[in-house]
This record gives C-alpha cells, sequence and structure tokens, in this order.
C-alpha cells in the first residue's frame, strides 16, 4: 500500500518527507501532538480501503468546488483526490449523463455506510424542491436519497452549511442548509464562503485516523476550525484595544493598518480559522488584504451583516460588557487600570506586598 501511495504521490514531486511534515501540519490543526503523524500518515496511506467520497453540488456557485480544484502544488486537494476514491464529483467529473448517475449508484451500493458525503450549495426545499433537478429528481430527493446510508455528510460552505445566500431574503425557493433538511446528526458544518480546502482535509483526515468527526460546536462546525473568533486572533487587534480605527478607505489610518471594526468588520462576532490557516496556500486572507471580515460563517450573514461596510452598533468584551467603537478604547483603559487594582489587592491580601513596601519582606 505505502509504495502504491508514494507511486501515486511521484508525479506531483511530493516526496515521503514532504507526505509527513503535511501530516505534521494536519496533527497541528487537529489539536494533536506529533505523537500522532505517523498514525495519521497509516490512515492516509491505507485511504485506498476507507470511505469513498461523493461529491454533490447543489444550489451555489461551486466556490468550493473552484477553492480546492485551484489550489497550488503539492496540495492537500490532489493528495486526498488520489488516495481517496472519489467517486462522484458532478461539477469536475468526466462522464455525465447516465455514465456519471451509474457511478453515483454503484458507489452507494458498494460502500453502503461507509462513504463519505460531501455536498456544496442549498437544497432549495419549496415547491417539494422543484427549483433543482438533478437526473429526472429534485435536489431535494437527491440529497436525502445519498445521505441515507452515509457515514458522514460535509457541508462544504456558507451555503450547504446555512443556507447563505441562496437563502437569503425573499428566499423563493426555501433554500436551507443540509442539516436541517436531513437531520443534524452526521452533519458537519464547513461554514465560510467558500470553505477553506485545508478544513475540509483536516475533517475527512479526522474521520480516517479516529473513526469519528472532530469534536462540534453548537452548529456543528468543527472546533478545531471554528472554535475562536477572528477577533481573537487578528493581527489588527493591538489597533482595536487601542481605540485606532479606519474611518473611510483610502485614509491615512488604513494606511497604517488600523483596525477595521469602524468600517464593518464582523470578526469580533465571527468564528472561524482564518487567521490562522489563511487562504490560497496560506498566502492571505481578508483582513490582511485590507477588507473587513464579513462574518461568512455564521448563520444568515448576508440578511444580518448587511449593509456589509456599516459597522456593528456594539461588541462585547469580557469583563467590560457591550461597548461603542468611540468608547472601546476607554474602556478598555478602565478595565486594565482595574485589572492592576484587583492584582494589587490581592497581592496584600496574600502578603506578597508587605505594608512597608520591599523593605518589609515585600515584592522585590
Amino acid at each position: 500500500m505505502e509504495e502504491q501511495l508514494y507511486k501515486k504521490l511521484a508525479p506531483y514531486g511530493i516526496s515521503r518527507r514532504d507526505f509527513l511534515k503535511y501530516c505534521g501540519s494536519l496533527a497541528a490543526m487537529l489539536g494533536l501532538s506529533e505523537l500522532y503523524v505517523p498514525q495519521i500518515a497509516a490512515a492516509v496511506e491505507e485511504a485506498a480501503r476507507r470511505p469513498a467520497v461523493i461529491w454533490m453540488g447543489m444550489s451555489g456557485c461551486t466556490g468550493d468546488t473552484e477553492q480546492i480544484a485551484k489550489s497550488f502544488n503539492p496540495t492537500p486537494a490532489e493528495l486526498v483526490l488520489d488516495i481517496l476514491s472519489v467517486d462522484y464529483w458532478d461539477t469536475l467529473m468526466a462522464p455525465a449523463g447516465e455514465q456519471a448517475e451509474k457511478s453515483l449508484k454503484d458507489s452507494m451500493e458498494e460502500n453502503k455506510g461507509k462513504y463519505i458525503v460531501c455536498i456544496e450549495g442549498a437544497i432549495p426545499t419549496a415547491d417539494d424542491g422543484a427549483y433543482l433537478t438533478i437526473a429526472g429528481k429534485t435536489g431535494l430527493e437527491t440529497t436525502k436519497e445519498v445521505c441515507k446510508d452515509a457515514a458522514a455528510v460535509i457541508a462544504v460552505g456558507s451555503c450547504a452549511s446555512f443556507g447563505g445566500i441562496p437563502a437569503a431574503k425573499p428566499n423563493p425557493s426555501g433554500a436551507k442548509g443540509v442539516g436541517e433538511v436531513i437531520g443534524e446528526d452526521k452533519v458537519v458544518n464547513i461554514s465560510t464562503c467558500p470553505a477553506n480546502y485545508t478544513w475540509v482535509v483536516g475533517t475527512i483526515v479526522n474521520y480516517l485516523l479516529l473513526g469519528e468527526l472532530p469534536e462540534l460546536d453548537d452548529l456543528q462546525r468543527p472546533k478545531p476550525f471554528f472554535g475562536q473568533t477572528i477577533h481573537e486572533n487578528c493581527p489588527r487587534r493591538g489597533h482595536f484595544e487601542a481605540g485606532e480605527f479606519v474611518e473611510e478607505f483610502g485614509s491615512e489610518e488604513e494606511a497604517k493598518g488600523y483596525c477595521l471594526y469602524k468600517v464593518g468588520c464582523k470578526g469580533p462576532e465571527t468564528y472561524a480559522a482564518c487567521p490562522k490557516t489563511r487562504w490560497n496556500n496560506k498566502t492571505n486572507w481578508c483582513i490582511d488584504a485590507g477588507a473587513p471580515c464579513m462574518g461568512c460563517s455564521e448563520p444568515d450573514f448576508w440578511d444580518k451583516n448587511a449593509p456589509l461596510y456599516e459597522r456593528m452598533p456594539g461588541v462585547s468584551l469580557p469583563g467590560i460588557g457591550n461597548v461603542s467603537a468611540d468608547t472601546i478604547g476607554a474602556a478598555l483603559g478602565i478595565a486594565t487600570a482595574a485589572g492592576l487594582g484587583v492584582h494589587l489587592i490581592g497581592q496584600i491580601a496574600t502578603g506578597r506586598l508587605g505594608k512597608g513596601g520591599p523593605e518589609e519582606g515585600g515584592d522585590k
């Protein structure tokens, strides 16, 4: 199996060392120690015997497919597409018509209860799903049929996760996320727009390695990738805390890299690992490119966060509560002073700071 694996990787210039380095990065993303690298490598090397992958395109722009298909070389996308059995991918596959549908049917029958389904795009449900048809069946019918015997279902992108732009008001097609259509029991949401291919690969590898999906948050998103807000890891956070904001694009403040909160950044209330994994082979991401976060990983982001370049009315800070952009710097200053006061009281209470200072045995 290992020999077959490296024969497949060799044309892409991927050495065993490159492969193990990649496994190490996956371990870090999944919150595992380096001790798991051999197990991750073994899981991927044995992938030919692992669940097949069926990729379904529903009501969307195919941006998630493009995110994976246009990844740089060497990429997790190439690695997984060559090792795993991707039996059906309507946007990319060569077969069409009856031949394509035969591939789908055969994969479902041969791998019943073992295959992984990746779905991009929302599911139209109005008028019994009549707004999307595939091979004479509605997308609604196909989704239920394909997911019924799947081992796991990955909703790839905001549209598949929560409905995304197709579900924006007035939503005449009744577009919904996959979990809302089939139930959330075996659904994991990779909910940015588009989904980061690294997170999709990491979720699949987690399943191959441990036989289960990663730990999920209350929105069925993998905690390794959606466990912290954009704001917590933002390189402009220092400017936020200093009350230094971009008031308008093209200004001196923008050139200095000030915080984008006042021009619409939704980072404080958006959960995603964009600042850590970045995009396009870790080249860049929205805020580093000078654009505010639009909150695309959150439910109903298109309706809730529009207009996209208008700031949130307030932001909740730990220990402070809701503050406005105009008072953030002052509020943080007060909080810092209060924190120092509490620390000083604690020092006295524990005897670390003597009444007479260092001369009487206090801290030096």
